[in-house]
């Protein structure tokens, strides 16, 4: 199996620049279903989860032409499945983004009940319960969800209990195609439900209010392909300012490809953490802090701090001087990374959803277990300044999410390879 082993103290320097979104790409392949022909994505990932995806398209007799590294032409005239299988969907929750787009193409969806990282019950009730006022009907056995439209769907008032982002995106994308108008109130504001929705519009959808609390699309005949860039990376990005306030030389690193504003309470925090920032078109500047002071966080959804950024940031808490509290709001199991940051000296109690993090003077580089993606990628991000070795595995969580995690990181001047070992578990 493999491996990554970071030996940590040694200073970043230089720039990284980040890949597309994986949030975004994700969908934005799923959507390509909606208009039959070839739409072509740039600035794509090359990680293992978009290549599921492709999997998944492929598997409902969509073709994809991989014209370069990061850019997909995907032909999807020959789609004539509507069942997404188990095995791919049970690797990715986000496969599930294909129901709204095989409602509105053939007014019927099959999807596996969805999987992907283990960081508690991932509900698709507030889907449901959104495509049904659209007039879907439901029934779920046997692991699969049956969906069915075939009588068409009807735009309506829907508004959701919380503000998921995958709810979102399954009601705009059956939405579009849905006749009248439908409005989705408590709608979630994520940079890549903009990103979805600017596709969308592009194809020739009505799509109004993506970004804010109330989104209005006015359903249409047919939409049509088009070219589209995936906006950059927020998390991915976020991770590597975290490694630069912990462990960049004098004159800072710079990660650019990405919208800072998309980041924005993230980088709020940091800054009152002590570390300085410099905000930039395409990117930030970060310097290493000498002193990190304790801050307190809870996540929530956009513009809220991202649970995508609670494990980094649990990283910088640990070395704070004094204690924070960090306060778990979207994903019950997301605090696993933090017996593993333990492992390494961190002085961490969890109470329920909060963890209490009271901080050290420092790490020690030991064996630890990836639990998620961005788990994983903190501990990663955590061996940078570990005394001695960390040994990362369970790594294939890292590579759902993270292109060339390893080769950026030793651009800027880590001591990070990943590494082939014997898999003691295996009899």
């Amino acid at each position: 199996m493999d491996i990554i082993r970071v030996q940590g103290g040694h200073a970043l320097t230089g720039g990284v620049h980040v890949s597309g979104a994986k949030n975004s790409a994700l969908k934005l392949m799923a959507a390509t279903l909606l208009a039959p022909g070839v739409t072509t994505l740039t600035n794509v990932p090359n990680i293992s989860d978009v290549h599921v995806m492709g999997k998944v398209l492929k598997g409902l007799g969509c073709t994809i032409e991989v014209v370069d590294e990061h850019t997909l032409a995907i032909d999807t005239s020959g789609a004539n499945s509507w069942e997404a299988p188990y095995e791919l969907v049970a690797k990715m929750r986000a496969s599930t983004a294909v129901m709204g787009p095989l409602l509105g193409r053939f007014g019927r969806a099959k999807i596996a009940m969805p999987g992907g990282c283990n960081l508690g019950a991932r509900k698709i009730d507030m889907h449901i319960l959104g495509l049904e006022a659209l007039g879907v009907s439901f029934d779920t056995s046997h692991g699969y969800i049956f969906a069915d439209a075939h009588e068409g769907m009807s735009g309506t008032m829907v508004t959701l209990e919380f503000a998921s982002v995958g709810a979102t995106e399954n009601l705009i994308m059956a939405a579009v195609r849905a006749k009248g108008t439908t409005v989705i109130d408590n709608a979630a504001r994520e940079p890549e439900i903009v990103d979805l929705a600017n596709m969308l519009n592009e194809m020739g959808a009505k799509i109004q209010g993506a970004g804010t609390p109330v989104v209005e699309i006015e359903g249409v005949d047919e939409l049509h392909p088009v070219e589209h860039r995936v906006i950059g990376d927020r998390i991915e990005a976020g991770t590597f300012i975290v490694a630069g306030a912990l462990a960049a030389d004098g004159d800072g690193i710079e990660v650019t490809g990405f919208n800072p504003h998309h980041l924005g309470m993230v980088l709020k925090k940091m800054e009152l953490m002590g570390i300085r920032l410099e905000r930039g078109v395409d990117g930030v500047r970060v310097w290493r802090a000498d002193r990190i002071a304790p801050v307190d966080i809870q996540t929530l959804p956009f513009p809220g701090f991202p649970t995508d950024m609670q494990a980094q940031v649990m990283v910088l808490s640990a070395m704070a001087d004094g204690s924070s509290v960090i306060t778990e709001n979207i994903f019950e199991n997301r605090f696993m990374f933090a017996s593993e940051l333990v492992r390494m000296g961190a002085d961490i109690r969890i109470e329920s959803h909060h963890a209490i993090v009271h901080g050290v003077k420092s790490l020690s580089g030991a064996q630890v277990v990836s639990p998620d993606l961005r788990g994983g990628a903190a501990l990663v991000v955590a061996g940078l300044i570990a005394e001695g070795e960390t040994d990362v595995s369970a790594i294939h969580h890292i590579d759902r999410g993270y292109e060339r995690f390893c080769d950026k990181l030793v651009g800027l001047g880590a001591s990070v390879e990943r590494v082939q070992v014997p898999d003691l578990a295996e009899d």
